[in-house]
């Protein structure tokens, strides 16, 4: 199935005039172009990766902290009600 520059801009939802469509027809050709040939390549011997480089996970390890910062972030509520932030009504009865 051969699918139009159109279909391509109704999916990215843009409008495209004319020399727009053929500009990027153009280079989507090219570009589709380019994946076949490197289909073509023979990559048997290659391992699949998920990266190009080995990565470590960097962060630190989780660790459970006691602190009580209730007050601390109830303070900063416009309104309170006990130790809830009280916010207004959104849903509407019928």
């Amino acid at each position: 199935m051969k699918m139009k520059i159109e279909d391509v801009a109704k999916l990215a939802r843009i409008r495209l005039d004319e020399k727009e469509k053929n500009k990027l027809g153009k280079d989507l050709e090219g570009i589709l172009a380019y994946v076949e040939k490197l289909n073509e390549l023979d990559t048997k011997a290659v391992q699949p990766t998920s990266h190009a480089l080995p990565l470590e996970n960097v962060f630190r390890k989780d660790e459970i902290k006691h602190q009580d910062v209730k007050e601390e972030v109830l303070k900063h509520a416009p309104l309170r009600e006990r130790d809830f932030f009280k916010v207004p009504k959104v849903i509407e009865e019928v």
